[in-house]
């Protein structure tokens, strides 16, 4: 069984709320867009958590050379696949749908929108979801993250996890 707490869209700012979560995780999960620089790649290094990541449109050449475009891994039993721009369920981006077809995951994430949903794709059995965006740059009022736990190959629970409106810096 592990637990997992999924991130996106940091920008470059990762809160001690989000870090107070992430210590009730056993895995760290970001959807890109870590900031322009590697300072939240760099926090989360200093947890000593593990943590899985896919490169952002705003992430700085140093980070596109440090993490994957996207991710396709198995925790669990769990098949994923991680992108930053994905789209979702009827309004996957160009190419996705096709990916998602021949990799056949249980799980497909993608961040960019800073619209947390959790959908599931009938069509495809599969589950969709976006974390929202856990930073402070954004058109969002809210700050958001998913936390979930695997076991046997299910999502056995999944909670949203509001957390302070953005402040103004």
């Amino acid at each position: 069984m592990k637990k997992i707490l999924l991130i996106s869209d940091s920008h470059g700012l990762l809160m001690s709320d989000v870090l107070a979560h992430a210590e009730k995780a056993d895995e760290i999960w970001h959807a890109g867009d870590w900031g322009g620089n590697e300072s939240v790649f760099n926090q989360l290094l200093e947890t000593g958590m593990t943590f899985r990541g896919v490169w952002g449109n705003i992430d700085s050449h140093g980070l596109r050379a440090i993490l994957p475009y996207d991710t396709f891994f198995t925790v669990e039993g769990l098949k994923v696949y991680m992108l930053h721009i994905g789209g979702y369920p009827g309004r996957y981006a160009k190419g996705v749908k096709d990916k998602l077809k021949f990799l056949k995951p249980n799980l497909f994430i993608c961040g960019h929108s800073h619209i947390l949903k959790i959908i599931q794709d009938k069509e495809l059995k599969i589950l969709h979801m976006n974390p929202g965006a856990c930073g402070n740059h954004g058109f969002h009022q809210v700050r958001t993250m998913i936390r979930f736990t695997i076991d046997n190959g299910k999502i056995t629970q999944a909670d949203v996890i509001e957390l302070n409106k953005r402040a103004v810096l």
